[in-house]
């Protein structure tokens, strides 16, 4: 295959598709053809030779299931759907597994998270393309997915205290960390994070003194793992900015 990546980017909030559009348009080997707020307009986009829709579960009118299931009868020449969803339901997991969705990303996520997903999407895409579509979900996909209503979190400081000098899931335990990530700098990035104070990966780079790719890398985990929250702060101009709080521990 020749060229980038052809994306629709499906999502009813206008601050979340120009956000999501960003981060694909950064990524490597992929490029933003149209997006779109409804079911609706995501139908129609589909059909201008379009590769990978991201799409939401919660769209007006036409529904996000909906979306997926009207796609599927387009058999192999379909787009390939990659789900962007705050719905964490099985019911709606299940769903969106059903109709062959080649991931489930739960929102909010951060750029790193979005970019790994497309990545490992444009390594696998000959396969899919070949007709192997059900390889790309193995039996640890799908249990992760099925689970994604269980949210862990972490308790930090006891009270008095806003920073995390608290233990990390698990009682302090590190193992089993990513590759490429070190328990010593993990700790670090947690204990510049606050659970009232937003700051974005700029200011938690800046408190560790590390670059801020690394800083992104270790809130991607964190907040994969419900150590913290993310949410983003919308402005007037430009790309809304990422911001990354402590969860509150379960006691509190």
């Amino acid at each position: 295959m020749t060229g980038p990546i052809r994306v629709l980017v499906v999502d009813d909030d206008r601050g979340a598709r120009a956000l999501h559009a960003g981060f694909v348009s950064d990524t490597p080997g992929f490029v933003v053809v149209a997006t779109a707020g409804t079911g609706e307009a995501a139908l129609e986009h589909s059909r201008s030779g379009v590769d990978l829709i991201l799409l939401d579960m919660r769209l007006p009118g036409i529904s996000g299931i909906e979306v997926l299931h009207r796609l599927r009868t387009l058999g192999d020449d379909g787009p390939d759907v990659l789900v962007i969803s705050s719905s964490q339901d099985q019911t709606t997991v299940r769903q969106a597994l059903a109709a062959r969705v080649v991931g489930y990303l739960v929102k909010p996520f951060t750029q790193a998270a979005l970019s790994e997903r497309l990545e490992r999407y444009a390594a696998d895409r000959e396969r899919i393309v070949s007709g192997d579509r059900d390889a790309l979900l193995a039996q640890g996909e799908i249990d992760r997915l099925l689970s994604t209503g269980t949210i862990r979190t972490a308790p930090v400081a006891a009270s008095g205290s806003h920073r995390g000098e608290g233990r990390m899931t698990g009682g302090g335990d590190h193992a089993g960390l990513p590759k490429g990530l070190a328990a010593p700098t993990l700790a670090q990035v947690v204990a510049a994070l606050d659970p009232v104070v937003a700051l974005t990966g700029a200011e938690v780079a800046a408190a560790c003194g590390i670059s801020r790719a690394t800083a992104n890398r270790y809130l991607t985990h964190l907040v994969d793992t419900g150590v913290i929250h993310l949410s983003h702060r919308y402005g007037k101009r430009g790309r809304p900015q990422v911001l990354y709080r402590l969860a509150p521990s379960p006691e509190r």
